[in-house]
């Protein structure tokens, strides 16, 4: 499938009604989403064919692009009921197959390696300090292959320094910068849009 293509697809998505903002919850857009998965799979071969885990999967843009992508199973996990069943009518006008699961990930417990790619748009912990690096924790527990992740380029060296340090990461590289445009959302949004640079990182964990 063809980048133009996917991003088309995946425009058409509904996104959050109510958005919640203790777990700041953004849209990712398509623009994004389109670019993040497909250089995961044209670069480095971590989507077709593989189990991907879509982090945080909010209304499911991740996990829709997984699937469009000929993943062999795509599971969404997030911790709140209305976002999944937007996702699930999102993959369902796809006609693509998703599992969602309802749980925090932050204490999810997957036993032996089940997961070869997850791919997460975290929070950026603004609202709740250490949030993203939460689920960047998680998340190295759980693939097996790669870990995709979207953080903001204002915390480079801090994601970097975590994540071999502290992750058990055997590699963590930015593969390229992108500008997130975040919404004006909430009532203490004063701008009708902020434009944020932020990184798409590649993981890959040390073997267990």
């Amino acid at each position: 499938m063809k980048l133009k293509q996917l991003e088309g697809l995946l425009g058409g998505l509904k996104q959050f009604s109510n958005p919640k903002v203790e777990l700041e919850q953004y849209p990712t857009g398509p623009h994004i989403a389109s670019r993040m998965l497909f250089t995961a799979e044209n670069s480095y071969g971590d989507i077709t064919d593989k189990v991907v885990a879509d982090f945080g999967c909010g209304c499911g843009t991740l996990s829709a692009a997984a699937s469009l992508l000929d993943a062999a199973c795509v599971i969404g996990f997030d911790i709140d009921p209305q976002s999944l069943e937007t996702a699930a009518l999102n993959a369902e006008e796809l006609e693509v197959d998703i599992d969602f699961v309802q749980c925090d990930v932050t204490k999810l417990e997957l036993k032996g390696q089940i997961v070869d790619t997850v791919v997460m748009n975290p929070p950026f912990g603004t609202r709740k300090k250490g949030a993203d690096m939460e689920f960047l924790s998680a998340a190295m527990k759980v693939a097996s292959q790669a870990v995709y992740s979207l953080h903001k380029t204002s915390t480079r060296e801090h994601v970097k320094r975590a994540a071999l340090r502290d992750f058990n990461a055997k590699s963590a590289e930015v593969i390229c910068e992108l500008r997130y445009d975040l919404p004006k959302l909430y009532k203490f949004h004063k701008r009708k849009e902020v434009d944020i640079a932020v990184d798409l990182w590649r993981f890959e964990p040390r073997q267990n």
